[in-house]
């Protein structure tokens, strides 16, 4: 069988459209309708040749239901859309014209739409027939057999309509349906990384306990102090990742005691007052930078962050307070070996850890940049790293109090 004679021999206006929405191929019919050769179309975009008239009426439309069948692979009906057609040989003039279009996917061997089937069937002669017939209907008994007539058609026409908008209050729904759908399966997948990332970091611990549980049994003249001291750093350590996943749910879930106005500058003085360091310590705090918030939380935003620069900087910790617009900023900048870019996102991932850090701090949980950005997240705020010639540069960045 010929198909591309059948195609060609269609009564109905078909068209072949590529992904990109170029032409790929059309039937005579479709040269009929459109008014347009093959030798016009083939290869150009279907909204290059048919632009849709100085309103645009019908491209936004057309421009969805083809992007629809190429996400869903699932044919897609158009009733009753009006798309203007530039008059041959009248360049700006475009004519009024009505169609219904169906554009159904062709799949190809790579499970992808690889064609578009578009179907155009002409409805402006239908539409100008009821507008005349309601001209009509005005002028004739409402009981006459042509107003009933009338009637009907119109009566029809405007369900087509309805038709279409419940059809696009469906496809709504349904992209809505896909958005949550994506955002559960999202947070499963999270939670899967939480928990093996969780068990990951429990595990050392708990194998540390194991192993000197049964040093002790096996051998009964071992030091017990020092086999008990070795295993409450391990309880400890435990204990520290619990409590940081703790805090963690508690920010996520937004428990936080209502907001009070507190002086950033006043809290990053107190809490610098108090750090154990050993580096220099260089503060430039602007007065009154006041924010709202609970001062518990963001006393441990700030101690996370001096924690992390104590721990990787050579000599010396800058911290500087300022407002900024309508923002309050706080920096924390050590001297340290830095954080390559690539990274910069990766260390507020839970128990994401880098090698220097671990050598540092072996006892470190890999939660305290994480419990950070969180609480400035509880905040309204932001925080991430600049960029910084030597060293890291933490920013911090809170809405000022609006008295």
């Amino acid at each position: 069988m010929d198909f591309e004679a059948v195609f060609d021999a269609v009564p109905g206006a078909c068209a072949l459209l590529w992904p990109d929405m170029t032409y790929a191929a059309v039937n005579r019919a479709y040269e009929r309708v459109s008014g347009r050769s093959r030798r016009e179309l083939i290869g150009k975009n279907v909204f290059e040749i048919f632009p849709g008239g100085p309103s645009g009426r019908g491209v936004h439309e057309l421009r969805a239901s083809l992007e629809r069948v190429l996400l869903e692979q699932e044919p897609d009906v158009m009733a009753f859309q009006r798309y203007d057609v530039e008059m041959l040989g009248s360049p700006g003039v475009f004519e009024e014209r009505y169609w219904s279009i169906i554009n159904t996917p062709l799949i190809g061997p790579c499970g992808k739409v690889q064609l578009i089937i578009l179907r155009a069937e002409e409805a402006t002669a239908f539409i100008h027939q009821l507008r005349k017939a309601r001209s009509e209907l005005t002028m004739q008994p409402p009981d006459s057999a042509a107003a009933q007539l009338n009637a009907i058609e119109a009566e029809i026409f405007a369900r087509a309509r309805d038709l279409q908008e419940v059809n696009q209050r469906l496809r709504r729904a349904q992209s809505k349906e896909r958005q949550t759908t994506e955002a559960l399966r999202q947070a499963m997948e999270q939670q899967r990384e939480l928990v093996a990332d969780t068990s990951h970091d429990l595990r050392n611990p708990i194998t540390g306990l194991q192993t000197l549980l049964q040093d002790a049994l096996d051998d009964p003249g071992a030091d017990v102090r020092q086999i008990l001291l070795a295993a409450l750093r391990d309880a400890e350590r435990l204990g520290d990742i619990v409590a940081d996943l703790l805090e963690l749910a508690r920010l996520e879930a937004g428990a936080l005691p209502a907001p009070k106005p507190v002086d950033l500058s006043w809290l990053a003085e107190n809490e610098l007052a108090r750090l154990d360091c050993e580096h220099t310590v260089d503060m430039q705090l602007e007065r009154d930078v006041v924010v709202d918030g609970t001062k518990t939380q963001l006393a441990r935003l700030l101690n996370n962050l001096l924690a992390n620069a104590a721990r990787h900087a050579h000599s010396s910790i800058t911290v500087l307070v300022r407002a900024e617009r309508e923002r309050a900023v706080l920096e924390v900048i050590d001297d340290g070996p830095g954080i390559p870019a690539a990274e910069r996102e990766s260390v507020f991932k839970r128990f994401y850890r880098r090698t220097d850090a671990r050598r540092t701090d072996p006892g470190g949980t890999g939660l305290g940049l994480p419990i950070a950005r969180q609480i400035a997240h509880a905040h309204g705020g932001t925080l991430h790293i600049g960029d910084q010639p030597e060293g890291t540069r933490m920013i911090l960045r809170l809405p000022l109090h609006q008295a």
